[in-house]
């Protein structure tokens, strides 16, 4: 166990003039959740960049799905003609959404940064891009050098920017900025295929933009299960001009509209729109950070090496959320958060944090919620298993809603029948997952999950319910 470093402003060789902390978060975002009433007697400083609250609150999780709520109410009337009810869409306002969306949120980040820097006596924030300069010692980017017994690296990640030529000529936007648009374009393309491009296609085409998705790979959302993405990049394709395979190798924009000039499977092409939305994936700001000059190791991707308990390779430094785990979203960061709080109170009875059932949600249309393995991640480690899957259409509310492209997938020991993994898409997949991610925690197997307990009839989880009965146990 590492010990705490224990520097104090009498240790030899202390320079009085530099301020002296017991406590350094850097990032506003789940690092902000660290400090509660329980260090009050600690002088903490909080160093950041941007705007208080961090990805989530500013420009992710938040105002995204606010987007994307907005969003599938665009999307209703169409959805409703099927099912015999003629509604059509009037208009977007688009100004009305962004300013009610940012009009809320814009207050919680200032309320954040005031009650930190004005309200809380024990805490001091600096406004600038800070660095380290030694073990322990950081430049705040204000113009101050500052050092402290321990620090906190929660300083998030930020958008990729693909190596396209002449890429920063055209005005491109990132997640960062496109929600904040002026007024909505005729035609957007997206660069990218993940969770992003996904979520932002859903949302500028239902309000009633063209969408055009570039990418690389022959699938979107790639990294889910591959039944699931192959569905998804089937649906996708019927909702928008989607070009897999495809390498973007030059921008530019002429007479006001973006040119994204494409090599794909045959031959040259060019997809011109009024915006370029820019989403091929995020990167941890470790790089900005010098972690090197203070003896802080990272992973080839950049990402922070900590181990079970939060720390890094230098004494007294821990790092949580983005700039260190690969899962990149804010249920683990506030986890981590967690973990790193009690264990700065508790230096001697750490709490490791627990990744094994990590879930996940893409709020597309459709929505598609994952935890756990995926069967080609089961195949590859040569784990056992069994899967079983059940459409929507083939249950009551399924029924109800015509759905006939949605279904949930779960993946067993086929001995023990313990829960390996679960992978739904369909409507309101992320709460149909969420019975699976508390049976796989708290380790109760898919016979016992099943049969166990009544499931609401009839109800959309009995898509779960019926995937559970269907896997073929010994």
């Amino acid at each position: 166990m590492r010990a705490d470093p224990g520097m104090s402003a009498s240790r030899p060789g202390f320079n009085q003039d530099v301020r002296h902390f017991d406590l350094v978060i850097i990032g506003s975002g789940s690092g902000n959740s660290i400090a509660d009433e329980r260090f009050a007697g600690w002088d903490i400083a909080i160093v950041e960049k941007g705007v208080f609250g961090g990805t989530c609150l500013n420009v992710g999780c938040i105002p995204t799905k606010m987007f994307v709520h907005t969003a599938d109410l665009a999307a209703a009337p169409a959805a409703g003609a099927r099912l015999g009810v003629d509604a059509t869409l009037d208009g977007v306002r688009w100004t009305d959404v962004r300013d009610r969306i940012f009009g809320r949120i814009d207050p919680i980040s200032a309320g954040g940064r005031r009650w930190r820097a004005e309200e809380n006596p024990n805490t001091t924030v600096f406004e600038g891009t800070a660095r380290f300069v030694g073990p322990r010692t950081l430049d705040t980017g204000t113009g101050e050098v500052i050092t402290a017994d321990r620090f906190v690296l929660a300083a998030g990640s930020r958008p990729v920017l693909p190596d396209v030529a002449d890429l920063a000529s055209v005005g491109y936007h990132t997640s960062d900025t496109i929600m904040r648009l002026d007024a909505l374009p005729k035609r957007l393309t997206i660069l990218g295929s993940g969770f992003v491009a996904a979520e932002f296609a859903h949302v500028f085409s239902s309000f009633g933009v063209e969408v055009t998705v570039v990418g690389r790979s022959n699938l979107l959302l790639r990294n889910e299960d591959h039944d699931v993405a192959a569905r998804f990049t089937e649906i996708a394709g019927q909702r928008w001009d989607v070009r897999l395979g495809r390498k973007a190798v030059r921008a530019e924009r002429v007479d006001g509209e973006v040119r994204l000039h494409l090599e794909g499977p045959t031959g040259d092409e060019v997809v011109a729109s009024d915006e370029l939305l820019v989403a091929v994936g995020r990167t941890p700001n470790s790089d900005l950070l010098d972690l090197a000059t203070a003896g802080i190791d990272v992973h080839p991707d950049g990402r922070v090496v900590v181990d079970e308990y939060q720390r890094t390779s230098a004494a007294g430094v821990w790092a949580l959320g983005d700039i260190s785990s690969e899962h990149q979203l804010k249920h683990v960061a506030n986890h981590e958060a967690r973990v790193v709080q009690h264990n700065l109170l508790h230096p001697g009875d750490l709490v490791a944090a627990d990744h094994r059932f990590v879930p996940s949600a893409v709020f597309s249309s459709p929505q598609i919620a994952s935890v756990g393995l995926t069967e080609e991640r089961a195949k590859a480690l040569d784990v056992r298993y069994v899967a079983a899957k059940q459409d929507y259409a083939a249950i009551a509310y399924g029924w109800a809603m015509e759905d006939d492209t949605g279904f949930a997938k779960v993946l067993a020991d086929p001995a023990t029948g313990q829960l390996l993994g679960a992978h739904v898409i369909g409507p309101q997949a992320s709460s149909v997952i969420q019975p699976v991610i508390q049976a796989m925690s708290f380790g109760l197997d898919a016979r016992s999950m099943a049969r166990g307990q009544y499931w609401i009839h009839p109800a959309m989880p009995e898509v779960i319910e019926n995937a559970l009965l269907n896997l073929d146990l010994d």
